[in-house]
Parts: structure tokens; sequence; C-alpha cells
């Protein structure tokens, strides 16, 4: 965790200043999200980065709480929530199994281009579960990196030794889809815009 969010603020300058790799795919992924968004929504985002998917969504919904391990993350995602005058988001340092939520709080959790990125998969989709109210929804966006050439085996762990990489879980499709249907979730929505990463909308029984 501690090396983890040394690397992610040293990167928060270049990483809010980078494009958006598939601009088509991820405004598909936020229609899609939108459907399962009401009015009265509360909602969790973590892993938020600089929080610009969150404050896409806040118009959307009640209240956005959305969270990141790197402090220098959330000073850029509150200077734009300021600049963007938006005032129903909410942004707070630390992770799942560190910030304090209550059970069934949220409507809908969000965690998008992070779950590869965890140390505990099974646990934190377990803590989502149990922060979820009955027919909640998980929303997930995942990096297959089991899925992904070969060669990146072999790169990311120099990439990380000499701290260009951040921990990177090797998870497939299939694993994480298991897991989610075993915590007790059910797959509501798929799509896979391409081999190395997953769209995921997973339900909580009511």
């Amino acid at each position: 965790m501690k090396d983890s969010k040394t690397f992610w603020n040293k990167s928060a300058p270049r990483y809010a200043k980078s494009a958006i790799k598939d601009e088509a795919a991820y405004q598909k992924k936020l229609t899609v999200t939108r459907g399962y968004l009401q009015p009265e929504s509360l909602v969790l985002e973590f892993g938020c980065g600089t929080g610009s998917t969150a404050l896409l969504h806040a118009p959307y919904v009640k209240h956005i709480t959305a969270t990141d391990i790197s402090d220098k993350m959330l000073e850029i995602a509150e200077q734009k929530a300021k600049e963007a005058n938006i005032n129903n988001v909410s942004f707070h340092v630390g992770s799942l199994d560190t910030l304090d939520f209550s059970k069934e709080q949220f409507d809908v959790i969000l965690g998008l281009n992070i779950l590869h990125l965890l140390e505990d998969v099974e646990g934190d989709i377990s803590r989502v579960y149990d922060l979820l109210k009955p027919g909640g929804v998980f929303v997930s966006s995942t990096a297959l990196i089991d899925d992904m050439n070969p060669a990146w085996g072999l790169l990311i762990p120099l990439m990380q030794f000499f701290g260009f990489a951040p921990y990177v879980s090797k998870l497939s499709k299939q694993q994480l889809v298991s897991q989610l249907t075993l915590t007790g979730f059910k797959i509501d929505y798929e799509w896979q815009p391409a081999k190395e990463s997953v769209f995921l909308i997973a339900k909580k029984e009511a």
C-alpha cells in the first residue's frame, strides 16, 4: 500500500494530463453506468484518481463519495470540482479497508481501472458487497493482465523494480467473474471492448 501510494503521488501530475486511451469506449461505459443511476442514488467510487468520472456522474445522483490512496490525486480532483462548481462529490484519502463506511450504505459502487491494482481482490470485492444496499450494483472496468501480451509478464516486474509501475494483480476475466459470483453477485451486464479489459456490472440480490 505504502509503495503504491508513493507511486501514484509521484504520477499524479502526469496522470492528470494523460488522454483517455479509447474515448468511444469510455463514453459507452458512462452511458451504460447512467442507466443504473437515480437522482437519489448514493454512490461510492474507490480508486477515483483525479475524479474525472465521479464529476461526470455527479449531475445524475444525490451524492458521490470518491476515494483514493493518493492525496496528490485528490488535490487535483478537488480543484476540478471547485472549477466545475460541483458540490455533491466529497473526496477522501483512503481505501475500502481503511475508511469507515456503514454496511449497506451505497446504491452504486464504482471500481474503475482499480481491481487489478489491489493486493486483496477477494477481500475488496467482499467489502463492496457488504457496503451495497440490497439490489445495489457494482460497476467495474478492469485490465486483464493475465490476458495481455505475454511480454508484459516479463516487463511489469522490471518496471516495478525501478519504480515505474505499481503493484499489479494478474487477473483473468474468468477469475474476476468467478470471484464476483462466489461473493454473491449476479452479472447484470458484460462488455469486453478489447481482449485485455472487461467492463462488468454486478448486482447484489434485493
